[in-house]
């Protein structure tokens, strides 16, 4: 499961570092807005960021999706296997009780 999203992480790192070095040319441009470099630069970190904003929107909608058909799959795990449930819910409560008692 993680090969599948370490593609898109990657995918979404690199395009924060883009978004980061549009930004950051814009920041030293002149500032004057009837500086064509300025507006060209302003206009490309715009493009720049709502792309990204598009990809995080869509990756985000993916890991729900993701998550969404993992509860329903343990879901219907346990319907079909409760006496398995059982015993890894209480294997689950003990590891846990156990890490909290060593506080």
């Amino acid at each position: 499961m993680t090969t599948t999203t370490e593609p898109q992480d990657s995918h979404l790192d690199d395009d924060l570092a883009l978004l980061t070095e549009t930004l950051e040319e814009v920041l030293k441009s002149s500032g004057d807005p009837a500086d064509q470099k300025y507006i060209e630069l302003k206009a490309k970190a715009e493009k720049s960021l709502s792309e990204v904003k598009s990809r995080i929107s869509h990756a985000s909608d993916a890991y729900y999706y993701r998550a969404k058909r993992v509860v329903y799959r343990a879901d219907e795990y346990v319907h079909e296997k409760p006496w398995q449930g059982i015993g890894a819910g209480a294997a689950l409560g003990l590891v846990v009780g156990l890490l909290l008692a060593r506080r």
